[in-house]
C-alpha cells in the first residue's frame, strides 16, 4: 500500500480556518470591532479551507482549478479584512503580524497552484 504524502494547502488552509476561527471569538469577546467586519472575515477566512477541502475531490482539472481560484479569493479578502482590522486598531500589530505571516502564506501556495494548473 502506497503512504499518501501530506498536503501542505489542506493542512495550512485548515490551521489557518482555526485561527481565524479563535480570533474571532476573541474579537467578539473583547466586544472590540465592527460585528459585521468580524462576520465577514470569518466567512471568507474559513471558506479557503472549505474550498481547498472540496477541491481534493473535484470531478475535473477545471473543477479543482475553479475551486482553488475560489479559494485564492477568499484568502485575498481575508488579508483585506485583516489589514482594515490592523488599521483601525482592533487588532495590535503583535496580532496583525501573526496571522498575516499564514494570510501570505497561503495566497503565494494558492497563486503557485492555480498558475501551475493553468499552464500545465
Amino acid at each position: 500500500m502506497q503512504e499518501r504524502r501530506e498536503n501542505v494547502i489542506v493542512k495550512k488552509s485548515e490551521k489557518f480556518a482555526d485561527r481565524i476561527i479563535k480570533m474571532c471569538k476573541y474579537l467578539s469577546k473583547k466586544k472590540t470591532g465592527d460585528k459585521d467586519m468580524i462576520n465577514q472575515i470569518y466567512r471568507s477566512g474559513t471558506s479557503v479551507g472549505a474550498n481547498v477541502a472540496e477541491s481534493q475531490y473535484a470531478q475535473s482539472r477545471a473543477d479543482f482549478l475553479t475551486k482553488m481560484t475560489i479559494a485564492l479569493k477568499e484568502a485575498n479578502e481575508t488579508h483585506y479584512w485583516l489589514g482594515r482590522l490592523n488599521s483601525c486598531g482592533i487588532l495590535t500589530e503583535k496580532e496583525y503580524e501573526s496571522i498575516n505571516i499564514d494570510s501570505e502564506e497561503i495566497i503565494k501556495l494558492l497563486t503557485s497552484i492555480t498558475g501551475t494548473v493553468k499552464n500545465g
